[in-house]
């Protein structure tokens, strides 16, 4: 079983690890709208690949 050689710090093992989350998501732009969306989603007017959903 591994053992620890010295124990972490407070400051060390709390930290929030806020670089996590800055990631920009991608976006798209829809064949037939052109409107702008993110990924794999559906589009505000309804378009998904080019095509209208229900």
């Amino acid at each position: 079983m591994a053992v620890q050689k010295s124990k972490k710090s407070r400051s060390v093992r709390d930290k929030g690890r806020t670089h996590h989350n800055m990631e920009l998501k991608t976006l798209s732009e829809d064949k037939e709208s052109g409107e702008t969306h993110l990924r794999h989603h559906v589009t505000a007017n309804g378009y998904y690949k080019g095509k209208k959903i229900k």
